[in-house]
């Protein structure tokens, strides 16, 4: 059997992580020269290249990203053990990264990932939030286990993932409650007029929204745009407009800025997705939350 020789991945890891090799030497106390010959080590023992030359620097190739994620875990579990043997932690917890797409709503994010803090293995939960196309490119990179988006990957995408869906859920409108008092009197024809808090143009939700007042014979009054959701619901919450949630959490959203539905708008839905680099799920926690959002979340 081939052993590795962790103090190779220590150099290699080393250097990934502080971005150049002569940090790495401040860092290890060691000559450029012996951190090379060692990186140039690990790579012949494992047959594949870790690093790429970017101009004046280095980057991890797809074989290095990998061994990085390993030499991560392998070298967080190191020091995790000696926190252990000196009293500091009570045991290993399990990691589960996590990708949220910034036009989920953060509270949706909140009921699907919440049921992998009550699993019986401890979980330590990582989110990272972005745009869809960043989070999937660290997927690719595995750095990330699971994206939740509002829109599926497809095939004309630059990265290769795969779709599981978690449940679709309706839009409600609401508002301040004096402002949603007003309204709810002969909705939605009495949105006409009416100040709105609307996602940003081109999003999906955004366009449903349109063409279900365009529908309807309504034209609000557009008074802010977010790409936040909070914030928008914020905004709304302080009386500066209507604004769509979905149905599914009306309750949380009620009660977390303190907002009363107007009434639902007819045929405009919001579809959520977990999107992971594996056709087969493996993690556990993955697992958990993919099945309670469609059992329990949106009874898909």
């Amino acid at each position: 059997m081939e052993w590795l020789n962790y103090h190779h991945l220590l150099y290699f890891w080393t250097v990934a992580k502080e971005g150049s090799i002569a940090r790495a030497c401040v860092k290890l106390r060691l000559a450029q020269p012996t951190i090379s010959g060692q990186i140039r080590q690990l790579e012949d023992s494992l047959g594949e290249k870790l690093f790429a030359k970017a101009g004046r620097g280095l980057v991890l190739t797809e074989i290095g990203q990998v061994v990085y994620r390993y030499a991560e875990e392998i070298f967080g579990l190191g020091h995790e053990l000696q926190n252990v043997l000196r009293g500091g932690v009570a045991g290993r917890s399990m990691r589960l990264m996590v990708g949220v797409s910034d036009m989920v709503p953060k509270l949706v994010a909140h009921r699907i990932l919440m049921p992998a803090l009550a699993m019986p293995e401890p979980v330590r939960l990582v989110c990272e939030e972005d745009s869809p196309q960043r989070l999937l490119a660290d997927l690719a990179e595995h750095k990330l286990d699971v994206v939740l988006s509002e829109v599926p990957v497809t095939s004309l995408a630059r990265v290769k993932g795969y779709n599981h869906l978690l449940g679709t859920t309706g839009i409600t409108l609401f508002g301040a409650p004096a402002l949603a008092g007003r309204l709810r009197r002969g909705f939605p024809s009495s949105l006409d007029g009416a100040p709105f808090l609307m996602p940003v143009d081109g999003s999906g939700l955004r366009r449903s929204l349109e063409q279900w007042m365009s529908s309807a014979g309504i034209r609000p009054v557009i008074a802010g745009e977010f790409k936040d959701s909070a914030l928008m619901k914020a905004f709304g919450q302080a009386g500066a407009g209507v604004f769509g949630g979905p149905t599914a959490i009306e309750r949380e959203i009620r009660d977390h800025y303190a907002v009363e539905p107007i009434g639902v708008a007819d045929g405009v839905a919001e579809t959520f997705y977990a999107i992971s680099g594996e056709r087969r799920l493996k993690h556990p926690a993955v697992l958990k939350i993919i099945d309670l959002a469609r059992g329990k979340l949106f009874n898909a």
